[in-house]
């Protein structure tokens, strides 16, 4: 743990082997979870398992720990809440009754997307002008009736998280995969959907390792992870540009201001008022370092004006 907080101080990579049942599950989670408590600002925790048992072992593992934090801490806003989930396929976390039935993953992809799909959504909803919550309530499917046109199924799971929007949101607590179900049940809301909209807002996800290093399936599952890193490297862009930016405007005022100190000398010596020429201008008459002095202080107000332009 001494080693893991060393490496969050400082922002850097950390490699730790253990042996096999010395902890290393619970060392991870009671460090980093704390540590997040303590420093609001960072990250989430990306926890990668290599089957589901894992994932929910760990999920397990972490539940304890928050109950355990719990007696200390208390259960107070703020003082312990954490919300964890797992992320798994579709078979793994679908709950309509027939397409959780299918039997490999890809028939169950294959049977969420025939009734989840954008192109089907619309036509049910163009059926008559009715909308897609017309077409749910008439006996869950497009609702042909006697017109002799064939129904069109949509997932009333999936519809009714679409219709929650914004409001389909878990509150904090540890969730494993059977969790999400149990949930989608109760609020009638696809526990799959609603685990990938829930990533956004988790301190602690947990799925299996393919869901990094797959482009095919990260970029899908570890979308607000990209955006995460978008944003960082924005900032850092943006401090780049900023710094470049004042360093070009310091050079360019640093020689405007010489340019006018050595007009108004030559000014006054035309009037007479200073002695010299070309050999006085090359000793100016004011020292060096009150010279550079003046010219730092124009540079840092020009270079404030430049970071802050508004003021």
């Amino acid at each position: 743990m001494l080693e893991l907080k060393r490496a969050l101080d400082a922002r850097g990579h950390c490699l730790l082997e253990m042996p096999t049942g010395t902890g290393k599950t619970i060392t991870l989670l009671s460090l980093i979870t704390s540590y997040q408590l303590a420093h609001k600002e960072v990250g989430k925790l990306i926890y990668c398992t290599r089957t589901v048992p894992e994932m929910e072992k760990v999920l397990a593992e972490l539940a304890e720990l928050i109950e355990y934090r719990a007696k200390y801490l208390g259960r107070g806003p703020g003082s312990n809440e954490i919300l964890a989930l797992g992320l798994s396929s579709r078979k793994n976390l679908c709950i309509h009754p027939r397409v959780a039935e299918e039997g490999s993953r890809e028939s169950v992809d294959a049977g969420c997307r025939r009734l989840t799909a954008t192109w089907v959504r619309e036509r049910a909803a163009a059926r008559g002008g009715r909308g897609v919550e017309a077409a749910i309530e008439e006996g869950g499917g497009g609702g042909g009736g006697g017109s002799g046109v064939p129904d069109i199924e949509l997932c009333e799971y999936f519809e009714g998280h679409e219709r929650a929007g914004v409001e389909a949101l878990l509150p904090p607590g540890v969730y494993t995969l059977s969790d999400l179900r149990d949930f989608g049940r109760k609020h009638g809301w696809c526990p799959y959907f609603l685990a990938r909209h829930m990533m956004a807002f988790a301190n602690v996800v947990v799925y299996n390792y393919q869901y990094m290093i797959d482009p095919k399936v990260s970029q899908m599952v570890s979308r607000e992870l990209e955006k995460e890193a978008t944003v960082d490297g924005a900032s850092d862009g943006e401090q780049r540009s900023a710094a470049e930016s004042i360093r070009r405007a310091r050079e360019a005022d640093a020689a405007r201001l010489q340019a006018e100190y050595n007009r108004l000398v030559a000014g006054l010596v035309a009037q007479g008022a200073l002695r010299g020429g070309e050999d006085w201008l090359a000793n100016p008459a004011l020292p060096e370092d009150v010279v550079q002095e003046t010219v730092q202080v124009r540079e840092d107000e020009l270079a404030i004006q430049e970071v802050s332009p508004s003021q």
